[in-house]
């Protein structure tokens, strides 16, 4: 399997720009949000204690698309490295 685009056809390599510039927008459309939604599960570590990890966890699971769950999930992390 090769990562080079050059290897690629030309509908596959459409298919791959298509993709990236739906997660660009999806990027740009929504991190705010996200970044609001991450302060939201991180304002809730003191109140939780023990059990803020795992109903983290199933806060993002219940978020969607993936891909965004994955930017919260980011900024989550981002938000903790800050605060050790």
């Amino acid at each position: 399997m090769s990562f080079n685009l050059a290897d690629k056809s030309l509908a596959e390599r459409a298919a791959l720009e298509d993709e990236k510039s739906r997660l660009f927008e999806l990027w740009q459309n929504n991190l705010g949000k996200a970044k609001g939604d991450a302060a939201r599960l991180f304002g809730e570590r003191s109140k939780r204690k023990g059990k803020w990890a795992e109903w983290v966890r199933a806060e993002l699971d219940g978020m969607s698309p993936p891909e965004y769950a994955n930017m919260v999930r980011s900024e989550v992390n981002r938000l903790m490295a800050a605060n050790k």
